[in-house]
């Protein structure tokens, strides 16, 4: 279960008032109450009890509305089954879930290495794909989500969105950090310069494990995110991120190290993380779900990462637990 942790202040910057915020962007009790339909008693039980995500300011609970939705779409536990499933496997390969370069690359390899055989890919975010494997509408989803005490990755929410638990597979592992312009410029030194005024970013999606990295560390920091010019323009990939940077569009963002090296980008790192793929143990033994492993412990595959940098493939193609 992701909680997400209470904020203790907003910070606003010179030129914003707390009273254009609160009217724009942040619920009262009551607005949040008529907002999931329960009564203002129950609303200071989920504060308590389930995390619902809160801020005193002036002895008045407030709520930030995306972090509410976000916290509703983390906490849904009962999807409805799909009405239809993926047909037997005749040689098209559906792979959902986080984007990421070396993933966008290796679909494209083993599309040239298997020609009677089609990977396709949907760009749906870590959570995404987790939920598309539930309703039966891909065979492989790619993730790294990072649990909530920050031991492992995947497992937790992956127990908690399927029936079953999946196997999983790792895919690499890669550099979590910020993505800021060449010689950085504006000084980025770690989450808490987004703080400052002037500071333009662009983001990732509600649903990656990179946005919900980022708003994690953003609320450990104890920064209202919505002071921040930029948050809420969501770039759907890892590269066009780094394209927004190059553009001279932002100053920073939430994005992986391979991003950097591709583009000439300057990088501050804040951790490894794990990325792999899962599977349904039922699609794990469909032909393209074992082409696609198997192509991983290959050499094309392992030049490719080598000559993509900022990935560490030492566990690519092997089977992960978790840790006891």
């Amino acid at each position: 279960m992701i909680r997400i942790h209470l904020l203790s202040a907003v910070c606003c910057p010179p030129d914003t008032t707390l009273g254009n915020i609160a009217m724009k962007e942040l619920l009262s009790t009551r607005e949040v109450a008529k907002f999931l339909d329960i009564n203002e008693k129950m609303v200071y039980s989920l504060i308590s009890d389930k995390g619902l995500p809160a801020t005193k300011i002036t002895g008045k609970w407030l709520f930030p509305k995306h972090l509410v939705e976000q916290w509703i779409e983390a906490n849904t536990i009962n999807y409805p089954e799909p009405s239809t499933h993926l047909p037997p496997y005749h040689g098209l390969l559906i792979i959902a879930g986080s984007n990421d370069p070396l993933l966008e690359q290796s679909i494209t390899l083993f599309n040239k290495t298997h020609t009677d055989h089609v990977a396709v890919f949907g760009n749906l975010g870590s959570m995404g794909g987790l939920r598309a494997l539930r309703r039966d509408l891909c065979h492989m989803a790619s993730s790294h989500l990072l649990q909530e005490d920050e031991s492992d990755y995947n497992f937790t929410f992956a127990s908690e969105e399927l029936d079953r638990m999946p196997a999983v597979i790792n895919f690499c592992r890669r550099e979590q950090g910020i993505l800021v312009q060449k010689g950085n410029p504006k000084g980025i030194n770690a989450v808490s310069d987004f703080a400052r005024p002037g500071l333009r970013m662009v983001n990732r999606p509600l649903t990656t494990g990179t946005r919900l990295l980022f708003d994690r560390a953003l609320a450990a920091e104890g920064i209202d995110p919505e002071g921040i010019d930029g948050y809420q323009r969501e770039i759907p990939r890892h590269i066009d991120v780094g394209i927004e940077i190059l553009a001279d569009r932002a100053d920073a963002a939430p994005c992986i190290r391979p991003v950097a090296n591709l583009l000439n980008l300057d990088f501050i790192p804040l951790r490894w993380e794990r990325f792999d793929m899962l599977m349904t143990r039922e699609k794990f033994f469909e032909q393209g779900v074992q082409l696609f492993i198997g192509m991983l412990h290959e050499s094309p595959f392992l030049t490719l990462a080598a000559e993509m940098e900022g990935y560490d493939v030492s566990m690519a193609g092997k089977m992960v637990f978790p840790m006891e």
